[in-house]
């Protein structure tokens, strides 16, 4: 899998200046709330994705912001990797329901009940948005990064 930085420094910036004004924030408040001492001028080019951002400064504005950093890094994977529309996971229904491990009892019964609504012939892959898979996620037990990756991991069994 090839990495290209620019794009996910970009995309990256995207979702923290999206979050900062989610809240009605500008960067002069989103930096207050941070326990380093940054200048208004590297924030916004973490923002822009034109600076690379630490992981450890990625933490310290996520927190400022409330959000787990891992559910930002979760957000921009899925928008620069995924090959479903932005910000959601392709998921086969019928992976899923065979599937037998114990922490994905509760996404298998959803699964099962979805594929008993499907017309005949209709493809069983459907299309999961973030706060969905947070949501099943939270059902299952798991982050929503260990969700996503175990997904993942059914779609590139042999079936």
């Amino acid at each position: 899998m090839h990495i290209d930085t620019e794009t996910y420094q970009r995309v990256l910036g995207d979702e923290l200046r999206t979050l900062r004004k989610q809240r009605g924030w500008t960067r002069k408040q989103l930096n207050s709330r941070l326990q380093s001492d940054i200048s208004l001028q590297t924030l916004a080019t973490y923002e822009l994705g034109t600076r690379q951002c630490s992981v450890v400064r990625l933490v310290e504005i996520c927190v400022a912001l409330g959000v787990p950093a891992h559910q930002v890094l979760a957000r921009v994977h899925e928008r620069v990797f995924g090959d479903a529309p932005s910000g959601h996971l392709t998921v086969d229904l019928s992976a899923v329901v065979a599937d037998s491990r114990p922490e994905l009892a509760p996404l298998r019964r959803w699964a099962r009940g979805r594929l008993a609504q499907l017309p005949p012939h209709r493809s069983t892959d459907v299309h999961l948005d973030l706060s969905a898979l947070e949501h099943m996620a939270q059902l299952c037990q798991l982050s929503t990064v260990e969700l996503i990756r175990t997904l993942r991991e059914l779609d590139n069994r042999p079936r």
